[in-house]
């Protein structure tokens, strides 16, 4: 009896540590991926200013070059997925992008932005399709893309796909952080957290 009392303990104890050990991955689409840690650049320009990962807009300025973003190693072929959570502390203007899928030069050009306007909307700055309606002033939105190169760019939020677009070939890059787009001011304050990349 005290033998079966043992062995009922350490299948107990067993399935606790099961139960409370956190999964490894967060990712989306699971299956197949490798973490991955790319290098970044910190870009200021304007009135945009970074420490560490928090990335502020500090003037109401509506043209030129405003931003405050990290830009991360490029990357060619294959699937590539970025993971990060966002929350706007504060929010004076409106239409900043917070996050970007960017081609390389020379025939480069930001080739996804997720933006976001005063009042929560998150929107495709290619197209104006909104993406998302809760990311209010102190709300934590979690943001995925998945990246086929040559396929297709899936945007998730909150672990649910908002938007797909197909992909062309080539060398590409993640960015995040604030950045004015052509009909966007600040001021903006944005803390990201918990930055994650995978590949396959």
């Amino acid at each position: 009896m005290e033998g079966k009392r043992r062995v009922l303990a350490g299948v107990a104890g067993i399935c606790g540590v099961l139960m409370a050990a956190p999964s490894a991955y967060a990712e989306v689409e699971p299956g197949g991926w490798t973490s991955k840690s790319p290098s970044f650049k910190v870009q200021e320009r304007g009135c945009g200013q970074v420490s560490n990962l928090t990335f502020q807009l500090t003037c109401d300025t509506k043209s030129d070059d405003q931003r405050a973003e990290r830009r991360y190693d490029t990357y060619t072929g294959g699937t590539h997925q970025f993971e990060g959570h966002f929350k706007i502390t504060s929010m004076g203007g409106s239409r900043i992008s917070l996050k970007q899928t960017f081609r390389e030069s020379p025939d480069g050009g930001a080739y996804f932005m997720l933006a976001a306007e005063r009042g929560g909307r998150l929107y495709a700055v290619h197209g104006g399709t909104t993406i998302h309606d809760g990311a209010t002033v102190g709300t934590s939105v979690r943001v995925n893309t998945v990246h086929q190169v040559g396929s297709s760019h899936r945007t998730y939020i909150n672990g649910s796909k908002r938007h797909e677009t197909s992909s062309i070939s080539g060398s590409f890059y993640d960015k995040l952080g604030a950045y004015r787009t052509m009909s966007g001011q600040g001021p903006i304050t944005v803390e990201w957290s918990d930055i994650k990349f995978w590949r396959k």
